[in-house]
């Protein structure tokens, strides 16, 4: 291959975003929340390996056990877990402080704060959190903290040191799940070291469809090992992927990408929501890939801050075609809704908009909505999530993601204000999983079982999301954000049967929709519609 070739990146380049080895979602990015993922996430499952390895290894062929706390290295690997957990200890020093002194502060509220002034508990407060947080109750006298969070970040705690990309070639949709296995190295795999807010990034990732000379390449992302140069050559191709096809009607297509990713285009508009994209590679399943997506995308917007919803594998590789991200407001400082804000300006996002509650964003031929969205948070006061309502021209759409519908009276105050919509957009996971599982390393006391079990990260089940389609007399329905398409089985570790909750209540509302003659249908792969 002559260096004066131009080339392309692969499309089936898989690039995994890390932290100290640990994939990259968002709250191992705020200090906070990734001190205490370190100590109560990553060290446990660490010392659990080491200690018992072949009980992870029968636990991740176990599919009653998918996404549970195992490290999936077939008992193997020893040596470098061992070697990543006694560096993490010795090098992440400070952020085992941050987070003892998390659980120390909870703790000395709860056993010191009776409702009388908080004033002389400041002297108490641990060193590593000393300015950092306001003390502060309730209208009950339960007192908290707050974190003054764009300080943490100028601290010592924020280190962009510990971010990286492994870059791989992959051909079809395994991988081990992402919140219990660390990603070592490997002969296959080229670790390129450089914060997340890099621009080297965006050069890396534009070379999909804009080719330079492998020389160039090297200038452009220079980063790379001399030992991994040849690895990383055979990343690119000389062959230029196929072109994409823009919108140039005059009304409104959109597209199902997988998961609760939808892009909406007009003949001057393009929206992208929660991006979670797939690679190219041969598959039985039709998908839409990275090839499907504009030159420029004007929108992307989140509709909360979990895993699956906030993919920073794709959002980095589009970082450089985005005009906005539009993100929900958070509670401000609290530990378990860290601002999605700062999380998306810290990793190199240039234009991150906020949208509240009921607030309104005009652009070229419409409006983008907030909507409230309650539920699917195990009752944790989290603010960081919102439905967006969109006006399309004379069209109204309606991306709910995995709102609950918990409570019917509020969404007949939106209906009196928004009125009817055109198509709605509801994810069905009911069954969920326990509190424990995503938020357990931000809780400072063991909860009961009983009580995380009844506290879960759940969608609509059929009575809740027919109300929905009720209320809003929608023409068409669409499920979606069920987490069924193989290429998020690492992030989410959820394989369906016929008879899985979820599975069954979905097809008893696409029956009832169907019986209305309403369009309903459970969005799997890729699909695409085009609004007249």
């Amino acid at each position: 291959m002559p260096d004066s070739e131009p080339l392309y990146l692969s499309s089936n380049i898989q690039a995994e975003p890390l932290i100290d080895h640990w994939y990259a979602w968002s709250h191992l990015i705020p200090p906070a929340t990734a001190a205490r993922n370190i100590t109560e996430r990553h060290l446990k499952i660490m010392d659990s390996y080491l200690n018992a390895p072949q009980v992870h290894a029968a636990a991740v062929k176990n599919p009653k056990m998918l996404g549970g706390p195992f490290i999936d290295y077939d008992g193997k690997r020893l040596d470098e877990i061992r070697a990543l957990r006694d560096w993490t200890k010795q090098k992440r020093a400070n952020m085992l402080e941050l987070s003892s002194a998390i659980a120390e502060l909870d703790n000395l509220l709860k056993s010191s704060a009776k409702g009388f002034a908080l004033t002389s508990l400041y002297d108490s407060v641990p060193a590593p959190l000393r300015g950092y947080a306001e003390l502060i109750y309730d209208l009950n006298n339960n007192a908290s903290f707050r974190l003054i969070e764009p300080l943490l970040y100028r601290s010592k705690y924020h280190d962009t040191s510990t971010q990286s990309l492994m870059l791989s070639r992959t051909e079809s949709d395994e991988r081990p799940f992402v919140l219990s296995t660390p990603r070592l190295e490997d002969d296959e795999s080229v670790h390129l070291r450089t914060p997340f807010e890099d621009e080297n990034i965006d050069h890396l990732f534009r070379l999909k469809q804009h080719p330079r000379t492998f020389h160039e390449i090297l200038d452009l992302v220079p980063n790379i090992a001399e030992k991994d140069r040849a690895l990383f050559r055979s990343f690119f191709t000389p062959q230029a992927p196929r072109p994409y096809q823009p919108y140039e009607g005059t009304g409104v297509r959109w597209r199902y990408f997988g998961h609760a990713c939808i892009l909406i285009e007009t003949a001057g508009v393009s929206m992208l929501f929660d991006p979670v994209v797939s690679y190219g590679y041969e598959s039985q399943i039709q998908r839409y890939t990275f090839d499907d997506l504009p030159d420029h995308i004007d929108y992307v917007l989140l509709t909360h801050n979990h895993q699956d919803h906030v993919m920073f594998e794709t959002l980095f590789q589009i970082r450089h075609k985005i005009g906005t991200v539009i993100v929900p407001k958070s509670v401000d400082g609290s530990l378990q809704d860290p601002s999605m804000k700062l999380v998306f300006e810290k990793c190199g996002f240039k234009n991150v908009v906020e949208l509240g509650e009921m607030e309104e964003l005009p652009y070229k031929g419409g409006t983008i909505t907030g909507l409230p969205f309650f539920g699917e948070h195990s009752d944790l006061n989290v603010r960081s999530k919102i439905a967006f309502l969109i006006r399309a021209g004379r069209h109204k759409l309606m991306f709910a993601a995995d709102s609950c519908n918990v409570e019917p009276r509020l969404y007949e105050h939106i209906v009196r204000e928004v009125g009817t919509v055109d198509a709605l957009f509801l994810g069905m996971e009911c069954d969920g999983a326990p509190l424990t599982w995503l938020y357990g390393p931000l809780l400072s006391t063991r909860i009961d079982r009983a009580q995380d079990e009844s506290r879960r990260l759940s969608g609509s089940n059929y009575e809740q999301a027919a109300s929905i389609v009720e209320m809003f007399g929608c023409k068409e329905v669409y499920v979606y954000a069920m987490g069924q398409e193989p290429w998020l089985n690492y992030v989410m570790s959820i394989k369906y049967t016929e008879e899985s909750r979820p599975i069954v209540e979905s097809n008893k509302l696409m029956r009832a929709c169907h019986a209305r003659g309403i369009v309903g249908e459970r969005l799997f792969g890729e699909k695409e519609i085009f609004l007249n």
